[in-house]
């Protein structure tokens, strides 16, 4: 063992003065030193090892949210003066009319000629399976379930259903729905738009919709809604109205005793029914979603139906829904842990709903009821629901909940071939909304035959509608935080203020010349600044002939992506506020076009801006916003939102959701929207607008993203043309 120390000691030592030696003969000099120091790779995140921005994904959403708060503030101060019940009818008075307003008007009522395509006799109550019209040619259907023994007349209640894609046919729907039935109820419930038999965008290759579920579709329909002027909640709404006007039709349904609940986006509709339709008596939204201070600052936006466009710039809120009816029957429900929603928003609307319904002396009258649970409805709030219609509705018995035998989608299908599409054919959502976009195309084509005229409403129009806001005078200094050299140039990492409490992080390349002045670029990338940053990249190129480029992230691109929320998130607050991303985005751009105009080595009359992708569309707004921008090249980009109104599919802000399948097979958003906007612009006219500043337009896209053919650009752009002709 001694010897075996001894062996393995001069072992060491050999290794010991061999490694010395080797050490000695390979050490580096100084400027092999210097070098792997300053090899380093680059990391061009301007927000990197910043404190004050260490959360960028959250900058867009916190800005939208502090935006919000300012409406809620204004509306709270309101509310305080609300003192005596004349005042509260004041409000209600007000708060409907601009419900009405934001709703836009509803059609006529035509005849429903409803149709009855099937019997279904059940222990204890039969289901009539109904198509009918809510508008002509728009086919609504639903299943009517009736107690047997009604003597006289029965209360009803309309169950409007969540966002299940089986509509009224799931589990939990059907516990709901002949569990009042045995409680001496009758029981009307429809296919929301976009679920059930009431697919809208049906594809017969996959036997499901080409654009996805329900909470797809209904964004998908609802963007184009958007671009028209309203919030598709009108058809969820009047839908639900025509139910209603089906429902006191039925000789064995009371008029007088009509209630209205659902779950979820029912939850949601139902809330809206009840402020628009004075017919409902009692209504039980349940774990609803719209607009309130506390869903926009914990689970953000939610989807195109439950936002009202401009509302929250009004001063309407969720609780506005409640306290117009006031003092009718009204029970909300909510659970303790919901993934979607609120439930500090859901206390906070019942507390200030108690106030109103306490003024008029009814505090009985409203309800919550809260339990321990995800988003659902447990069998207490179950329970609570049917104990509330039945106390309103004057029903005695046992409120409990019984076991159902649950029916199959087989004997709930209403339809020959299982949807509307195939079996009726006839108008969805797309098809509506085409027909009433187009005298607002018209009135736009009647103002452009006057160019000077339209072009000095479009400047105008588009800054209100898109919600623009230039920068101030006043300019901050640029922050830097980082910089490169590189082979004939620097790259150095900077930031300004944007329109908030946020930054524009902005990396500005500089050639290493002896030129006194430079031409200078803005360069915006859809998928952000570093994506052609790198040596040897686009960038490169410009800097290499010249060009100081800056290459920025404007709010909700690249580092500054929204990643806090939903990707719809951000569009739909923009949306509520009267705010778009992209007229916010438009403020940045000319905010960094000012700060390259004021470098010392720029020449400033020849400063441009490259946009490429949907980057495009901001840039086109701010450069007919600001003619500080010499001139503009789009690349990729969409130049028409006439285009996604007037066809019914488009890609435009869809993003692939890889292994959806045909269920989810895309995520919607509207950041590169502008609600309204075809009610006083387009964006050829925005072009024009520049005339007659250049304007590059480059490998132009269509509404499905494919290279525009030539008779697109010629239909879509001969406007701009006019104006520079």
């Amino acid at each position: 063992m001694n010897f075996r120390k001894f062996f393995f000691g001069i072992a060491v030592l050999v290794l010991f003065l061999i490694t010395e030696d080797l050490c000695a003969q390979t050490k580096p000099s100084a400027k092999t030193v210097d070098l792997i120091y300053q090899n380093e790779e680059e990391n061009l995140q301007v927000f990197h090892q910043w404190i004050r921005w260490n959360n960028p994904g959250s900058l867009l959403m916190n800005h939208l949210i502090k935006l919000a708060s300012y409406h809620f503030d204004l509306r709270d101060q309101e509310i305080a003066k609300l003192t005596t019940p004349k005042a509260w009818s004041d409000r209600q008075q007000m708060v409907s009319k601009k419900l009405a307003e934001m709703m836009g008007p509803f059609p006529e009522k035509g005849p429903l000629k409803p149709i009855i395509t099937g019997i279904i006799k059940k222990e204890s109550y039969r289901i009539e399976k109904i198509v009918f019209e809510s508008r002509p040619g728009f086919y609504v259907t639903g299943c009517i379930f009736i107690p047997d023994g009604i003597k006289g007349k029965a209360p009803a209640v309309l169950n409007l259903i969540g966002h299940e894609q089986e509509s009224f046919r799931a589990p939990l729907d059907q516990m709901i729905i002949l569990n009042l039935v045995r409680k001496g109820i009758v029981v009307f419930t429809i296919d929301p738009l976009g679920q059930g038999e009431h697919v809208q965008y049906f594809d017969p290759k996959v036997n499901f919709s080409s654009i996805g579920y329900s909470v797809v579709e209904h964004c998908y329909f609802g963007n184009q809604c958007f671009l028209s002027g309203y919030s598709s909640a009108k058809y969820f709404i009047w839908d639900g109205i025509r139910a209603i006007d089906y429902l006191v039709t039925r000789r064995e349904v009371d008029a007088d005793k009509i209630g209205v609940t659902g779950f979820s986006g029912g939850g949601t509709v139902t809330a809206y029914l009840a402020a628009f339709d004075d017919r409902v008596k009692v209504s039980v939204p349940c774990s609803w979603s719209t607009a309130s201070r506390r869903q926009l600052e914990t689970k953000g936006a939610q989807d195109a139906e439950a936002t009202l466009v401009n509302s929250l710039a009004k001063g309407i809120t969720f609780e506005d829904l409640l306290e117009v009816r006031a003092p009718k029957p009204a029970l909300l429900t909510f659970v303790s842990r919901d993934q979607y929603l609120t439930l500090q928003g859901a206390r906070e609307a019942y507390q200030e709903a108690s106030k109103v319904y306490a003024m008029f002396k009814k505090t009985d009258q409203l309800q919550f009821v809260e339990d321990d649970s995800k988003h659902w409805l447990t069998p207490k709030i179950r329970v609570a629901i049917y104990a509330f219609f039945m106390k309103h509705f004057g029903l005695t018995g046992d409120p409990s909940e019984t076991e159902i035998e649950l029916l199959s989608a087989e004997d709930l299908t209403v339809t020959r071939t299982g949807q509307i599409a195939s079996s009726f054919g006839g108008d969805m959502v797309f098809d509506v909304n085409k027909r009433e976009s187009l005298p607002l195309i018209a009135a736009l084509e009647k103002s452009r035959k006057n160019i000077g005229f339209h072009l000095e409403n479009v400047r105008r129009n588009a800054k209100e509608i898109s919600g623009y806001i230039g920068p101030s005078a006043v300019t901050t200094q640029p922050f830097i935080n980082g910089k490169y050299q590189r082979d004939g140039y620097s790259v150095a990492k900077y930031a300004i203020q944007g329109e908030g409490d946020y930054a524009i992080p902005m990396l500005l390349f500089v050639p290493d010349d002896t030129l006194r002045k430079h031409p200078g670029i803005v360069y915006l990338h859809a998928a952000g600044k570093i994506t052609d940053a790198k040596p040897r990249g686009e960038i490169e190129k410009l800097v290499k002939k010249g060009y100081v480029v800056v290459a920025a992230d404007v709010i909700g691109v690249g580092e500054t992506k929204n990643t806090a929320a939903r990707g719809i998130a951000d569009g739909y607050t923009g949306v509520l506020l009267g705010r778009s991303i992209v007229g916010i985005q438009a403020g940045d751009i000319v905010r960094v076009v000012r700060y390259l105009k004021g470098l010392s080595n720029i020449d400033s009359t020849r400063v441009g801006a490259i946009g490429l992708g949907d980057m495009g569309i901001p840039l086109i707004h701010a450069a007919a916003f600001d003619e500080s921008i010499n001139n503009i090249t789009v690349v990729g980009s969409p130049v028409s939102y006439k285009s996604i109104v007037m066809n019914r599919i488009y890609k435009v802000g869809l993003e692939e959701n890889k292994g959806g399948g045909t269920h989810h097979p895309y995520e919607v958003n509207f950041s590169w929207g502008v609600a309204s906007v075809l009610t006083g612009y387009d964006i050829p006219d925005l072009i024009g607008c520049m005339a007659p500043r250049k304007v590059v337009l480059l490998q132009i896209k269509d509404q499905l993203l494919q290279p525009a053919s030539d008779s697109f650009l010629n239909e879509e752009l001969s406007f701009s043309r006019a104006a520079y002709e």
